[in-house]
């Protein structure tokens, strides 16, 4: 009764605040519209429509690393962290390894893919060895990850003459291409391709059967015969990895370069939990939700430019969608999740 009467609150104050953000922004509801448009697509050059593909791509990647944990039943909050040191390690190897272009950006995707996915093998670690739960050591772990990068393009590998804190860009023949004259890269094929793969995978392979088992009820699958220890780390190197790819994709492409923040303020691996449980911890409904997510946030800057509505209005609407899963989810192992 006490959970019914939680959830039925929770409920009722989603909906009072949702209200409220209708109220005050209906009487600009048509200057919120064009704003909104206007700032999704940015006019008759379609530049806001690059930047919003751009923050899809990132968004729905952080979502399928954060699904690859949530399908086996683990809490994986340490996206962040991972997304974090796979563009570090990017960038190291980007601006001070003497390569080829095209081996450089290999040596540096699998550098980031390596780290990111050892730094969340460690959370596992410290679940299964040391007893800290895998939530609070994988949440903990974003912030020496954090940390760690901002005094290092702050200081010793900062690029001093930018003015900021950033490291040096990655040389031009190394770099990810865009699409002539736009600020989209040829990145978001590869989150295309991995979000083929991992629903593909997800559904015909033995380790995604394997996964969802893990996922169901990880006792039930140990005394079945699965292999639950190994599922377990295989399900974290996985998720980090993908993060730490997500982190290759921005260095090598959009930003060309490891600028401090530019991975934790716009909140993708977060914005990426969420859209992986908006959609259910489906996998092939994970990418409509993160582009939703996307177009969200560019819109939102339209809206503040045309409407006069802040873009914090966005980031109620976002929570407001937490409040409401917070309110009527249901467990990561739950069968209606799967």
């Amino acid at each position: 009764m006490s959970d019914l009467l939680k959830k039925t609150n929770l409920v009722g104050v989603a909906s009072a605040a949702l209200l409220l953000s209708l109220i005050l922004i209906i009487p600009a509801s048509r200057d919120v519209a064009f704003g909104f448009w206007d700032g999704v697509v940015g006019g008759r050059n379609h530049f806001n429509l690059w930047t919003t593909l751009s923050r899809a791509s990132i968004i729905i990647g952080m979502a399928m690393a954060a699904l690859v944990a949530f399908r086996a039943g683990l809490i994986n909050l340490g996206g962040e962290g991972q997304l974090v040191l796979g563009g570090l390690v990017a960038a190291l190897v980007g601006v001070y390894v003497d390569l080829p272009p095209v081996l450089l950006a290999v040596v540096a995707l699998v550098s980031a893919m390596l780290a990111a996915g050892l730094w969340a093998l460690l959370a596992g670690w410290l679940d299964r060895v040391v007893g800290m739960p895998l939530l609070v050591a994988s949440l903990l772990l974003n912030y020496p990850a954090n940390y760690f990068a901002s005094y290092l393009v702050s200081h010793p590998l900062r690029d001093v003459m930018s003015g900021i804190s950033q490291s040096h860009k990655i040389d031009k023949a190394a770099r990810l291409p865009r699409f002539s004259g736009t600020i989209l890269d040829y990145g978001i094929f590869i989150v295309i391709i991995l979000v083929i793969l991992i629903v593909w995978l997800e559904r015909n392979s033995i380790f995604g059967y394997r996964l969802r088992m893990h996922g169901y009820s990880a006792k039930f699958a140990e005394v079945s015969g699965f292999p639950s220890g190994k599922i377990f780390y295989q399900a974290l190197f996985i998720s980090g990895a993908i993060a730490g790819l997500v982190g290759f994709l921005v260095v090598f492409g959009f930003s060309q370069r490891y600028i401090d923040g530019m991975l934790t303020v716009p909140l993708y691996a977060w914005t990426g939990i969420v859209a992986v449980l908006l959609a259910a911890i489906t996998p092939w409904i994970v990418p409509i939700t993160g582009l939703l997510f996307a177009i969200l946030a560019t819109g939102a800057g339209g809206m503040e430019r045309v409407a006069g509505i802040p873009r914090e209005a966005s980031q109620i609407v976002q929570g407001m969608i937490i409040l409401w899963l917070a309110a009527t989810g249901k467990p990561l192992n739950s069968k209606d999740g799967h």
